[in-house]
């Protein structure tokens, strides 16, 4: 889940998330431990269907839970 002031961005399974955490990239599988983490510029990418999906943001926080990536974003840069 990815949420945006303007509303959700995208919602839906991925294989995968790569994030641009304050502390350094970091990739997101599937049964990882719990973890939120502050983002800072850079990209998003995740996997779907083999195919990978990017969003270049400014910053914002992710959370990582029993499977679920929820992430809310401050902005994108289109």
């Amino acid at each position: 889940e990815i949420y945006t002031p303007n509303g959700v961005l995208f919602d839906g399974e991925v294989t995968s998330v790569t994030l641009p955490g304050t502390k350094g990239l970091f990739t997101v599988l599937k049964n990882h431990g719990a973890i939120i983490s502050s983002l800072t510029k850079g990209v998003i990418k995740y996997v779907i269907n083999e195919e990978i999906a990017t969003i270049e943001v400014i910053g914002g926080f992710a959370e990582v839970k029993r499977n679920v990536v929820t992430v809310c974003l401050e902005t994108i840069i289109k």
